[in-house]
């Protein structure tokens, strides 16, 4: 029997065989989006005494409730907006598959889904495994943000659902005030509209201003989603933990799908995180300690021939190696990893017509031994 693929055209991701090729060539790995140094200390301390005496049963499907109740307190603090943590805050397993669930719950075969390109790569398979049409709408090659007049003529009464990144991944771009306010209008003259907003860079924005979550606009905290993530936050991305907050008429329909993805979400971590939040980490440090690796890793690269992006969130940078070479970006990141040792991710992949602006990504969430070294490498790279 041959199988009918739903995903006919998916195969490897472009992270798993850049990662691969940087193990197989010894390579500095810049590709993959994962810290190389270790959560807090006292989380891990918490972690180790919570798999030391529990919980080790099934959790509360939404979540556990302490963990539920810090998430709303911090959104209250950080954007004062209340939400009901009993109803409308889900704990998830990880922000990818908040989003897989979220899609699933709105999405019907037909709806039209807008979503940005470049574009995290979870967005179009989910949206097309639910029936949906995905409806790709480039960003600016400049600044990478979305053109609204485009949007606000490209919605009509098939469009279910808008998706956002902000901060962007992986172009390091944030949706500001204006932005947002340009979405909340085109939500204000479409009630059928639901916004599903990636925010699991939320605390690594570096804006004079802040993040600009859904949560501050009339419109968007009334249909908006929004996907985050603990292990973007806390350093730690193998522990596959996140949430989704919503208004409880959403929340209703997301935990429906939710119970019968996952059910629930390892019980005795997200028994330490609750602790941990409770004793109320300055979030703002995170920001400031991406700033400084973000300007030191810029520091180091000065005198290539590399021309970056300007990056005003995320742990990632965009890098133009127009002046370096000709090549295709896939070929280009594979030969800097063989040739170079430093394993970078090409931008096309994230487009859906796989377009070359002959630019990669670099994730700068390493250590500064890490970073150093790895500039000392692309710094041989003249042709």
């Amino acid at each position: 029997m041959e199988p009918t693929s739903k995903l006919p055209h998916v195969g490897t991701t472009i992270f798993t065989v850049m990662s691969a090729l940087a193990q197989e060539y010894n390579a500095i790995n810049l590709s993959q989006g994962f810290p190389d140094f270790s959560p807090d200390g006292t989380l891990l301390e918490l972690c180790a005494k919570a798999m030391k005496n529990g919980p080790h049963q099934y959790g509360p499907m939404p979540g556990h409730p302490m963990l539920r109740k810090k998430i709303s307190e911090t959104i209250k603090e950080k954007y004062g907006y209340s939400l009901n943590h009993d109803t409308e805050i889900t704990v998830t397993a990880g922000a990818t598959q908040a989003i897989f669930t979220a899609i699933s719950a709105f999405v019907h075969p037909g709806d039209e889904v807008l979503y940005f390109v470049p574009a995290y790569d979870c967005y179009e398979p989910a949206i097309t495994l639910n029936g949906g049409i995905p409806i790709p709408i480039a960003l600016s090659d400049n600044d990478f943000t979305p053109d609204w007049d485009k949007v606000a003529q490209t919605v009509n009464e098939k469009t279910r659902m808008i998706i956002i990144n902000n901060p962007h991944n992986p172009c390091s771009s944030i949706l500001d005030e204006f932005h947002m306010r340009k979405l909340d209008a085109i939500l204000e003259k479409h009630e059928n509209l639901v916004v599903l907003s990636d925010e699991v860079y939320e605390h690594i924005c570096f804006h004079p201003k802040g993040h600009q979550s859904i949560w501050k606009y009339k419109h968007l905290s009334e249909r908006g989603i929004q996907v985050c993530s603990f292990g973007k936050t806390l350093h730690a991305t193998g522990w596959k933990i996140g949430y989704c907050a919503a208004k409880e008429n959403l929340m209703k329909e997301f935990r429906k799908v939710h119970q019968f993805n996952v059910f629930c979400v390892n019980h005795p971590l997200q028994d330490a995180l609750a602790h941990y939040l409770e004793k109320t980490p300055d979030f703002h440090k995170i920001s400031d300690m991406y700033i400084k690796k973000r300007d030191y890793f810029l520091s180091l690269m000065k005198h290539t021939s590399f021309r970056f992006h300007e990056c005003l969130g995320s742990y990632f940078i965009l890098a133009d190696y127009s002046e370096i070479s000709d090549e295709p970006d896939t070929e280009f990141c594979k030969r800097l990893t063989i040739e170079f040792g430093v394993a970078a991710i090409p931008l096309s992949v994230f487009y859906h017509d796989k377009r070359d602006l002959k630019k990669i990504r670099f994730c700068f969430a390493k250590k500064e031994d890490t970073l150093m070294h790895a500039a000392e490498r692309l710094m041989k790279i003249t042709s």
